[in-house]
């Protein structure tokens, strides 16, 4: 099952992850061992970019001094081998995530994804106009009176599209709000989500609030009005166990490099039946049948979707990062990440002047702790614990509406991973206590 569970309730069926064997994971990641102004690096900025395993460094390095050619172009031996490749990744993120082959889609990360989902539901209404693509296409344009419904704890990167998408098609986007402690007004959105709904869009796991959101109710509530339901599901794919057809979503997105993958390379997940119907959103090469001087036919998902030379490497990368951490235990590290979640907030409720986002000490969330330091600017924090070797992430990530909403216009956001140890989270506890001291808030 990808519900989570709490951490009163986690089963204690596979072994439990610990300080020594989180030491030998570390061992793994290179660039963990070095110093970072005097002091062991300590780095808590995964929810921005997770590091990467020799595993994954190695497997993108042996396709390069191996099998390093174009895909789906050529009859050589090299060409060959690196389709081949190429499509095994495919097929090892479809079985990560629960999805078929076909449903798996390459893109550059969550964010091409989402866009390419929002402008080819545009040009849904055109090719239908036009008599153009499959007769389902109705049933998915959007038109004014329609209505796109978020949430106010949305990454902009699962906002700005569906904003852009209302403005093409005169549809109506809506929110569903959140109340003071940062989780979503359940009993609004039962409200807002009707009728007029065609897509809800949401995070599995908020990158500021850490809170994890009610994903098969929420969608429930949208398969219920007809809707099409998009889960961004950065925060939740790398740390937790994710299988998208239980969970019912129509479409998901994440990105390689919040999982231990290189940068460039994300996955959009879809109901096959769905995509195969879609308008294409990159056009070029590779993704065609026919091609004359007045027109071009498509070939059915995921190549759909794949115009031009693809990110072949970062691929097999990829696919290398989700077997690494398929082998660790997703469920073991969600746990563990758990736990370290716990320790930061509650160490950080004890010290004057720190308020913290989200759910409360004792309280469900993933791994990550956003907070304000009372008198002193989040950049000026960051700074202070990077003198230290800590590396945390600082500003708005991405969520403005939400810091908005509550009060804010920024704030420092540590976030914890598989290589993190308890000793890391008490190092920066420790020296998150003495900002206020040194700048003489």
């Amino acid at each position: 099952m990808a519900v989570v569970s709490t951490p009163a309730t986690l089963e204690r069926a596979v072994p439990v992850m610990d300080n020594a064997e989180v030491l030998r994971i570390r061992n793994d990641f290179p660039v963990l061992n070095q110093l970072v102004n005097g002091q062991p690096l300590v780095y808590l900025d995964s929810g921005a970019t997770s590091q990467n395993p020799v595993s994954v460094i190695e497997a993108e390095q042996e396709f390069y001094e191996q099998r390093n050619a174009a895909v789906h172009r050529g009859a050589h031996h090299l060409a060959v081998e690196a389709t081949e490749v190429f499509e095994d990744a495919r097929q090892t993120i479809a079985d990560f995530i629960g999805a078929d082959y076909a449903e798996t889609v390459w893109t550059s990360n969550a964010t091409e994804g989402l866009n390419l989902l929002s402008y080819s539901l545009s040009n849904a209404g055109l090719w239908a106009a036009q008599g153009r693509g499959d007769q389902g296409l109705k049933g998915l344009a959007l038109k004014p009176g329609d209505e796109i419904v978020v949430t106010e704890m949305e990454h902009h990167a699962n906002l700005i599209p569906w904003q852009e998408l209302a403005f093409r098609t005169g549809a109506t986007l809506r929110y569903i709000p959140i109340d003071d402690q940062g989780s979503l007004r359940m009993d609004q959105a039962a409200a807002i989500i009707g009728p007029r709904t065609k897509v809800l869009a949401f995070t599995h796991a908020s990158n500021v609030l850490g809170i994890i959101n009610p994903v098969q109710e929420l969608t429930a509530l949208g398969h219920a009005a007809g809707a099409l339901v998009v889960l961004d599901a950065c925060q939740s794919a790398p740390h937790l166990p994710l299988d998208v057809k239980d969970l019912d979503v129509d479409f998901a997105v994440f990105s390689g490099h919040k999982m231990l993958a290189p940068t460039g390379i994300g996955v959009l997940y879809g109901r096959q039946e769905l995509l195969d119907i879609l308008p294409p959103f990159l056009t070029g090469g590779s993704m065609i049948t026919t091609v004359t001087m007045e027109r071009a036919e498509y070939l059915p998902a995921p190549q759909r979707f794949e115009a031009g030379t693809q990110r072949i490497s970062q691929a097999v990368a990829m696919a290398a990062a989700a077997n690494y951490l398929t082998e660790t235990g997703l469920d073991r590290i969600h746990r563990w990440e758990a736990e370290l979640g716990q320790r930061m907030v509650a160490g950080l409720e004890g010290i004057p002047g720190i308020r913290v986002l989200g759910p409360a000490a004792g309280k469900e969330r993933i791994g990550l702790a956003a907070f304000d330091v009372e008198g002193v600017h989040a950049h000026d924090v960051g700074q202070f614990l990077d003198s230290q070797g800590i590396a945390v992430r600082v500003g708005h990530h991405c969520a403005q509406p939400l810091h908005r909403r509550l009060g804010l216009t920024a704030t420092t956001r540590a976030s914890a991973y598989l290589y993190n140890t308890t000793d890391d989270v008490d190092r920066f506890l420790e020296a998150v206590a003495g900002v206020r001291a040194y700048f003489r808030a």
